[in-house]
């Protein structure tokens, strides 16, 4: 390609003799990009989050303890940990466009062969391939968005894939449950899977085909481990990942877990009543969005330390017997995890000194690992000690975030 006088650099690489052709907002592409990355969050979480409201079920169904059956969930947010840190680097020779399609297709796929599998352990293996494949979006959806969009529309963009996140995460588990109640948890599975291979075709069919993407052919680890070494080595990132992992593994585990304690007496729900409480969900869609406007207005760190603060509440309401109180903490929990959340990944970037997809990567580990480990764990003290360990095993971890950032506004202070 000949050398251009409007020649730009890219934030991670030398200096790209190329003019950027951006995506604006207005036109068709802008609209058929945002729409496809959409239905890339909405995929990508449903089908994630679909077994969560059948771990009761499966505690019956394969005769395991509440703690191995969330292993469904926690193997598949392990997985896909591991792979959004790998998914960025290969997607430089891959490409974004192409990973997101295959991840998609794939993911879809496999959770339809979950309703199929015979065994406990084989259901584990799918769950896990799942994680593995899904990774492939997270990791690339934001890049491919701040490549093709023109920054002047993108918030909106952005916005939406957030939006397909949080509505995916939502539907899957109340789908789940509906289907579940009425089919069985096989079924289910397999419509929750139909589901997302639709909306994966669709995916491809509307995203327009990456315009400022160059291949970065092989992969150079030493560039890759200097990056993410240097964001481990500033102050204030560690205990923003730190949060991460605190607060979605306590986040999790409620949801984990509280199914157990409802399908139980003296609640007795079916899975249609347990999935509704999920719709709870619209309240983090909201609270999302407002965090990221409060912290704009008044400052991060004091909106983080609050949406961690209603975390706990939310959590410490759970306590209480009636149902009512129980749905009313699921929702002051969901929407103040949703504003730390949104004001915690705000803050990576932030922070972070160049090479931020690599300081995002970290996060997203820190969050998913968090899911998975902490989710997990929760599962032993619901079994030794019922549902007040849990709330506790919850609120200890929900102290430690608290405190982590208070230590990250610190060395923010230091830094400015």
């Amino acid at each position: 390609m000949p050398m251009s006088a409007h020649a730009v650099k890219t934030s991670e690489t030398a200096a790209v003799p190329r003019q950027k052709l951006y995506l604006t907002r207005g036109t068709g592409a802008y609209r058929r990009a945002s729409l496809a990355l959409f239905l890339s969050g909405f995929s990508t979480f449903s089908l994630l989050y679909c077994v969560q409201p059948l771990l009761p079920v499966f505690s019956r169904e394969f005769s395991v303890s509440p703690a191995e059956s969330s292993l469904s969930l926690s193997l598949s947010t392990g997985f896909l940990a591991v792979a959004i840190v790998c998914a960025a680097a290969v997607s430089e020779g891959l490409g974004r466009r192409t990973l997101m399609s295959m991840s998609l297709v794939g993911a879809a796929v496999l959770t339809i062969a979950t309703a199929f599998a015979p065994n406990w352990h084989l259901l584990l293996v799918i769950r896990a391939l799942q994680g593995l494949v899904l990774g492939g979006v997270p990791a690339v959806a934001m890049a491919y968005l701040a490549e093709e969009v023109d920054p002047r529309g993108l918030g909106a963009t952005m916005g939406l894939y957030v939006g397909g996140t949080a509505f995916g995460g939502m539907s899957g588990r109340v789908l789940t449950g509906i289907f579940a109640e009425y089919f069985s948890w096989r079924p289910a599975l397999f419509l929750i899977g139909a589901i997302g291979l639709a909306a994966a075709i669709g995916f491809i069919g509307l995203l327009p085909p990456s315009r400022n993407f160059l291949r970065r052919p092989g992969l150079d680890p030493r560039f890759h481990a200097r990056a993410w070494l240097g964001h481990l080595r500033n102050p204030a990132l560690p205990f923003i990942f730190a949060i991460a992992f605190l607060a979605m593994g306590s986040f999790v585990t409620i949801y984990n877990y509280a199914g157990f304690r409802l399908v139980a007496p003296p609640y007795g729900l079916n899975q249609t009543e347990l999935g509704m409480i999920f719709t709870v969900y619209l309240f983090g869609i909201g609270a999302a969005s407002i965090g990221g406007l409060l912290g704009d207005r008044i400052g991060h760190f004091p909106v983080l330390l609050f949406g961690l603060a209603l975390t706990a509440a939310g959590s410490a309401l759970t306590l209480f017997a009636p149902l009512p109180s129980i749905i009313l903490g699921i929702t002051v929990l969901t929407t103040g995890f949703f504003m730390s959340h949104s004001i915690a990944s705000g803050l990576v970037g932030k922070l972070a000194l160049g090479n931020k997809g690599h300081a995002s990567s970290i996060y997203m580990l820190a969050y998913y690992v968090g899911s998975s480990l902490i989710g997990s764990a929760g599962g032993w003290f619901f079994a030794v000690e019922g549902w007040t360990a849990v709330v506790f095993f919850t609120l200890a971890m929900l102290a430690l975030a608290f405190m982590s950032a208070c230590v990250a506004q610190h060395f923010a202070r230091r830094k400015a």
